[in-house]
C-alpha cells in the first residue's frame, strides 16, 4: 500500500474529496497517512482529525531559511514513511530539494486547463478571475506531476468545465471544484499509487 501525504493550506475541500474517495474504495493502491498544513489555522486540519488521519503543521514563518523549512518538510514526510505527496490547495512553492527527494511522486491540482492561466502567481481565485477577464468559454482543472517549474510538470489528467453567462470568479471556482477537481484528484491519486506499487 502506497503511503500518501496530502499537503494543504486552507479549507481542504480537495482533501475531503480524497478522504471520501478512499473511504469509497476508489484509491485501492494508496492510503492517506498524513496531512501537512502550511499554517495551523487551515480548516483542512479539522477534516484530517475528523477522518482520524495524523497531521502536522510546517510553517515557512517558523524557519529562518528556506533550507531549514525544506528539511522540516522532508523530516516530517520521512518520519511517516511517505511514498507519495499530493498538493491539494497548498500555497507554498516546494523547492528543488523536496521535489528531487520525491521525483515523480508529487502531484498537484491546478484550477485551469494547463497551459492556460498557470505558473507563478496563478492560484486560487486569481486563476478564475484571469479566465473570466480573457473571456474563455471553457476552463477546467489539471492534475500534473510536480517539477521545478510551477505548474510545469507532466500532465496526468484534465477535465473541461463550461464557463457560463454571468459567472463570478467565486461561482466559477465552485463549479470547477465540483465538476473537475474533486473528480480528477482521487483518480490521479489512484493512477500514481497503482504505478508506484507496481514499481515496488
Amino acid at each position: 500500500m502506497v503511503r500518501i501525504a496530502v499537503m494543504v493550506s486552507g479549507g481542504g475541500t480537495n482533501l475531503q474529496a480524497l478522504i471520501d474517495a478512499e473511504k469509497a474504495g476508489q484509491i485501492p493502491h494508496g492510503k492517506i497517512e498524513l496531512v501537512v498544513a502550511s499554517n495551523s489555522k487551515a480548516y483542512a486540519l479539522q477534516r484530517a482529525a475528523d477522518a482520524g488521519i495524523e497531521s502536522a503543521v510546517v510553517s515557512r514563518k517558523a524557519y529562518a531559511s528556506q533550507q531549514e523549512f525544506d528539511q522540516a518538510i522532508l523530516d516530517t514526510l520521512r518520519s511517516h514513511e511517505i511514498d507519495m505527496v499530493i498538493l491539494a490547495g497548498y500555497l507554498s512553492i516546494l523547492s528543488e530539494t523536496v521535489i528531487q527527494a520525491y521525483q515523480d511522486r508529487i502531484i498537484n491540482i491546478h484550477p485551469s486547463l494547463i497551459p492556460s492561466f498557470c505558473g507563478k502567481g496563478f492560484y486560487g481565485l486569481k486563476v478564475h478571475e484571469a479566465a473570466l477577464e480573457r473571456g474563455v468559454k471553457v476552463t477546467g482543472a489539471t492534475v500534473h506531476l510536480v517539477n521545478e517549474i510551477p505548474d510545469g510538470g507532466r500532465i496526468l489528467l484534465q477535465k473541461a468545465v463550461a464557463v457560463e453567462e454571468g459567472d463570478t470568479p467565486e461561482v466559477l471556482q465552485r463549479r470547477v471544484m465540483e465538476q473537475a477537481e474533486w473528480i480528477l484528484l482521487p483518480k490521479a491519486a489512484e493512477l500514481l499509487a497503482a504505478q508506484l506499487s507496481e514499481e515496488e
